[in-house]
């Protein structure tokens, strides 16, 4: 390959990292474009990984800041692909750099500005469970750990007043004025890792997600059992009285292997997830007790089924096979009974505890169908980016844009990094087959 040919990847999470760093130690330039102002992913709002509950940002912030300190990768966070044309071996991308109104090489990172900000919105990182300021990080282990304002937050955009963010701001590197620009990149080839949503279950009356203070997402309880979390680790339910649940439901399949929903398909990690939290919620304290209820118990990974009966073994996680019908909650305690059919009895029964934990299908990015769009590359019928068949899962329907990650089809971490991996070696060989300006392997084949 030629010095000039480089790859873009489209999203800056675990296995865009992968991919990006095998392209990068094979001397290939890399430009990746992550859409928030920081990378890593889902990946980063995760306390621990399945199974071996090792720390997820402990193994991920060394990826992050590998990845955004080498020399042969340029990471442009707080951006977007808006146009590609072109053909494998000499595509032209354009990229909306969105304005931080914070200056990259002059912010410090000191935080001065956040602590002075008096407007307040939802944390997108903490989903919902925490608040953020107008002027922030991401999160603590942001890299670039640069501030960001969020315009449509901000009260300066809105009234014109208000500078206190810039007042605080000793290195000057704040400016409102700041605008969004465009940039134009040559590449040989494209790799899209954009990941996942995660399904918020309000239209499922039956479970009272949004009714019911304690009816939570997986991700939810993730954070909440995070000691970097909105409630720094400690266990406790969102109802007023916030006291400590010792009793926890977690139901699997909540929009998943769901027909009602157009989703029949699995989402691969679900099964580990929730025994990995209930895992986590005995460490927290000796005296919990979880439930899962399941449909069928998909322990199909590498340790995954011997990680499922060390929970039942020594975390005295009771596995149901039943899905309750419906949960009613205690207006006085705020208490939820399930009410569920025994698969095993064919019996009603009911069970109350103090927390239900949902979780819920993991679902195509909402932006899925734009990125197809731009990319030129179809998607199946539920929005996954669509290999040309199954012998070529990382090619997408266009030459020379690849794919990796959940952004394909439902796989839990270690398959997203193979996948990167396999990714970059395949964009390295069809470049070296359509060289910039050369000709293409199907031409010598013709």
């Amino acid at each position: 390959m030629t010095k000039d040919e480089s790859v873009l990847i489209i999203g800056g999470g675990i296995a865009g990292f992968q991919a990006a760093l095998d392209l990068a130690a094979a001397g290939v330039q890399v430009h990746m474009v992550e859409k928030s102002p920081s990378i890593g992913g889902r990946m980063a709002q995760l306390d621990k990984t399945f199974p071996t509950n090792d720390c997820s940002i402990c193994i991920l912030a060394p990826k992050m800041i590998e990845t955004y300190g080498h020399k042969n990768i340029n990471v442009r966070t707080y951006a977007e692909v808006q146009k590609v044309s072109g053909s494998i071996g000499d595509f032209q991308v354009e990229i909306l750099q969105k304005a931080r109104f914070v200056y990259e090489d002059k912010c410090t990172g000191c935080g001065a500005c956040m602590e002075k900000c008096p407007k307040k919105v939802s944390s997108e990182y903490e989903m919902g469970l925490a608040d953020r300021r107008a002027i922030y990080f991401p999160f603590a282990q942001a890299v670039p750990r640069v501030a960001t304002i969020d315009k449509d937050a901000c009260i300066h955009f809105k009234t014109g007043k208000c500078l206190l963010c810039v007042k605080e701001c000793q290195a000057g590197a704040i400016d409102h004025k700041m605008e969004d620009e465009v940039i134009t990149v040559n590449v040989g080839a494209i790799i899209v890792a954009t990941g996942f949503d995660v399904y918020l279950p309000y239209e499922m009356e039956e479970y009272g997600y949004g009714r019911y203070e304690n009816v939570v997402t997986a991700m939810e309880f993730e954070r909440i059992i995070n000691a970097a979390g909105p409630t720094h680790g400690h266990m406790q339910r969102l109802s007023e009285d916030k006291g400590r649940p010792k009793r926890l439901a977690f139901i699997q399949c909540v929009g998943a292997r769901d027909v009602r929903h157009d989703r029949p398909y699995c989402s691969a990690v679900c099964c580990m997830h929730s025994t990995k939290e209930a895992m986590l919620a005995r460490e927290h304290h000796s005296d919990t007790d979880s439930w899962i209820f399941y449909t069928d118990m998909r322990a199909f990974g590498k340790g995954f089924w011997e990680y499922i009966e060390r929970g039942e073994r020594d975390y005295g996680i009771n596995y149901i096979r039943g899905k309750p019908g419906e949960i009613i909650e205690d207006p006085e305690t705020k208490d939820l009974i399930l009410y569920y059919t025994d698969r095993e009895t064919r019996e009603v029964r009911a069970l109350e505890v103090e927390m239900v934990i949902l979780a819920t299908a993991l679902i195509p990015r909402a932006d899925a169908p734009e990125v197809a769009q731009i990319l030129g590359i179809e998607m199946d019928e539920y929005n996954f980016f669509k290999a040309p068949n199954v012998m070529m899962s990382t090619d997408t329907t266009r030459e020379g844009v690849y794919m990796a990650g959940y952004c394909q089809k439902p796989m839990d971490i270690p398959d997203a990094v193979a996948q990167g991996s396999a990714t970059a070696a395949r964009a390295m060989e069809a470049m070296a087959q359509n060289p910039k300006g050369g000709t293409s392997q199907k031409e010598v084949t013709a």
